[in-house]
């Protein structure tokens, strides 16, 4: 009935917001390095408060791209705008990764210690100058949609940025918990992460390219 309907409606929009938190935040980026150095610097109390600091700026990232993505969904007309505006930006991206970017370095030198208000107001610092999540969910809630497993409704949408926050916190937790292990690992990362961002880009560039030549072509 309308009640197991409503019911599975929730469990969905707080598994995939839990998942595509996961899968955005998980590669080693800005945010989750230093949190981790935060961490092997200053203890986990300091870390915990970047994360918090961060994850507040995510709150909102995350609703408005929701807020964004309805109102796209909405003018189909808008859609083949942001496309060609998208496949420039991923264009510009691929060719800024690829060919100009130096590799990331690591992150050398002493965190001086600071009070634990500090980190809370760096992590929030950190997150607003970090504009990938908009773009990122404001296509994955658009394309959950167009799957019908998530609907533009004020309680899915209260759901799903509850799953992006615990996905989030999942991610900050592991990278304080564990990095002191994977630092090494993230060695790789590192090295190749313009490639890897470069061609990631890239593809959805083409991705996207296509789609609006099918558009016009239809």
């Amino acid at each position: 009935g309308t009640e197991t309907k409503h019911y599975m409606t929730t469990i969905s929009a707080l598994f995939f917001g839990f998942i595509s938190a996961v899968v955005g935040i998980f590669p080693p980026g800005l945010i989750n390095m230093t949190a981790a150095k935060v961490n092997s610097k200053e203890g986990k109390l300091a870390a915990i408060w970047f994360v918090i600091g961060a994850i507040l700026v995510i709150i909102l990232q995350v609703y408005l791209a929701i807020l964004f993505a309805q109102f796209i969904g909405e003018r189909p007309q808008v859609v083949v705008l942001l496309r060609e505006i998208g496949c420039g930006i991923f264009t510009l991206l691929t060719v800024y990764f690829l060919a100009i970017a130096k590799a990331p370095q690591k992150i050398k030198g002493k965190i001086k210690k600071q009070r634990t208000s500090t980190r809370f107001f760096l992590g929030m610092l950190l997150s607003a100058l970090n504009f990938f999540p908009i773009p990122y969910y404001v296509v994955v809630s658009l394309s959950l949609a167009s799957y019908g497993v998530f609907a533009f409704e004020s309680f899915s949408i209260l759901i799903f940025v509850l799953g992006a926050v615990l996905g989030s916190f999942l991610v900050f937790y592991t990278y304080i918990s564990f990095f002191s292990k994977i630092e090494n690992k993230t060695d790789f990362f590192m090295k190749n992460m313009n490639k890897i961002i470069g061609s990631i880009t890239g593809l959805v560039a083409l991705l996207t390219l296509f789609n609006i030549i099918n558009y016009y072509w239809n």
